[in-house]
């Protein structure tokens, strides 16, 4: 498993790392298959800010969190993460578990209308890009991985007819399907 480190406004000591090592590599008994882990360490407001992303066969698992003590951090980010690994260990074991039948795919009417003022020039400033590699899946697995990263929605190449598509999480529950027409 590889380890890499990233700090911003703060600095970790070796003492620091070898701990956060120590304590990353135990993750390799929950899951064998992980390929490397980024753990990034930032320090803002009087909080410091601990994320690690652990990729486990093409699984991206995400856990953030924050304390005044780094250690603190360290462990609330990390359980997080543990809790992931088990989650998707016991997919690969389970397959039951998901009930597409139970995955609604309708889209609400308000999705495409645009609700911002035009007036409001500061609510189109982009303040963030993001980069990262789209995998092909079908939409029952994007919605697994939504679900690990803990994000509301989850962009993918559609496997079954191969154009990008976004699963998003509904408020009432289930999750939607958005797909471009030619």
């Amino acid at each position: 498993m590889d380890i890499r480190f990233f700090t911003r406004n703060v600095e970790a000591t070796d003492d620091q790392k070898d701990f956060m090592e120590k304590k990353l590599n135990k993750i390799e008994k929950f899951f064998n298959k992980i390929s490397d882990v980024q753990v990034v360490l930032s320090f803002k407001r009087g909080m410091h800010i601990v994320e690690i992303t652990a990729s486990a066969n093409g699984i991206t698992m995400r856990g953030e969190d924050h304390s005044p003590d780094m250690r603190k951090a360290f462990d609330k980010a990390l359980k997080n993460i543990e809790r992931q690994v088990k989650r998707h260990k016991d997919y690969l074991t389970d397959h039951t578990h998901i009930k597409t039948r139970d995955i609604s795919f309708d889209l609400p009417p308000d999705v495409f209308g645009d609700k911002r003022d035009e007036d409001d020039a500061s609510s189109t400033d982009i303040v963030k890009v993001k980069r990262f590699p789209v995998a092909t899946m079908l939409p029952a697995e994007a919605t697994r991985q939504m679900d690990l990263l803990g994000h509301s929605f989850f962009l993918f190449r559609n496997g079954e007819n191969g154009y990008y598509n976004v699963v998003y999480r509904r408020t009432d529950g289930g999750y939607g399907l958005l797909e471009p027409i030619e």
